[in-house]
């Protein structure tokens, strides 16, 4: 019989796999070669108006909405909560220009909703 009482210890997510050892900071040459590129890639997308200041650019908002999606993001706030996680906060940092930090889950919506769709496909 089974104890009711008896409890492993948790393993959590450890891999059994050796680890990587991976740099997670990109060579400033590297990280504007990809920010250059991905803001032609997207240029054709035009910039929404914003009746106040903007503060974020769009290339900011378009790729951390991008990268948000492919882990798994399912709305705006999963997108400003992929930039607001400290790790990827300090990855995004190093390629894009953020001069206000992350978008709130408000700023996502105003600049994706206006975007034409067949335009935003078009760019991939």
């Amino acid at each position: 019989m089974v104890s009711l009482t008896r409890r492993l210890a948790p393993t959590g997510f450890k891999s059994s796999k050796p680890k990587i050892k991976s740099s997670k900071n990109l060579s400033i040459a590297n990280a504007t070669a990809l920010t250059e590129t991905i803001s032609l890639v997207f240029s054709e997308i035009e910039d929404p108006p914003v009746e106040r200041t903007p503060v974020h650019f769009l290339t900011d908002i378009l790729i951390i909405g991008i990268l948000s999606v492919i882990p798994g993001g399912k709305g705006w706030e999963d997108m400003a909560n992929y930039g607001l996680s400290k790790y990827k906060y300090d990855w995004l940092e190093q390629f894009l220009a953020l001069p206000e930090g992350i978008p709130s889950g408000d700023t996502f919506p105003r600049v994706f909703e206006p975007i034409n769709p067949k335009v935003f496909e078009g760019c991939f």
